[in-house]
C-alpha cells in the first residue's frame, strides 16, 4: 500500500509542477505576443519608453534610437556601443510613438539617463 502512495503523490506533484510551468510560460509569453500583434497589426500607440539614442555628425544630430527594456540595459548596451562605435550615445526617458517594441518616432525627449 505505501508503494502506491509514493507512485499517487509522485504523479501528484509532478502535475503540480506542470500547471506553474504552465502558467509561468503563460505569463512570460503574453507580453511578447501582445507586440507581435500590434506590429503586424500595424498598431501604433504614444508613450514614454527608455531608449538608446545614436547620434552623428558635426553637430550631433539623431540618428538612430533603439527600445529598450529598462534603464540597467539601457546603460549596459550604451557601455557596448560607446566602445565600438565612434558615434554619441545617450539612454533617455522619451515620448515617442510605439510599434509593437520598436520605436517608430521621437515625439520628446523627456530626460537623459546617466
Amino acid at each position: 500500500m505505501s508503494k502506491i502512495k509514493f507512485i499517487f503523490y509522485l504523479i501528484l506533484v509532478f502535475i503540480i509542477y506542470k500547471g506553474f510551468v504552465a502558467f509561468k510560460d503563460f505569463e512570460i509569453g503574453v507580453d511578447n505576443r501582445v507586440a507581435e500583434i500590434e506590429e503586424k497589426a500595424d498598431f501604433q500607440k504614444e508613450g514614454e519608453v527608455i531608449g538608446l539614442m545614436m547620434y552623428l555628425g558635426d553637430p550631433p544630430r539623431l540618428t538612430e534610437h533603439l527600445y529598450t527594456e529598462n534603464r540597467s540595459r539601457c546603460l549596459e548596451m550604451k557601455e557596448i556601443a560607446e566602445e565600438t562605435s565612434f558615434a554619441y550615445y545617450e539612454c533617455a526617458r522619451v515620448n515617442a510613438v510605439i510599434s509593437g517594441k520598436k520605436i517608430v518616432s521621437i515625439i520628446e525627449e523627456l530626460e537623459v539617463i546617466e
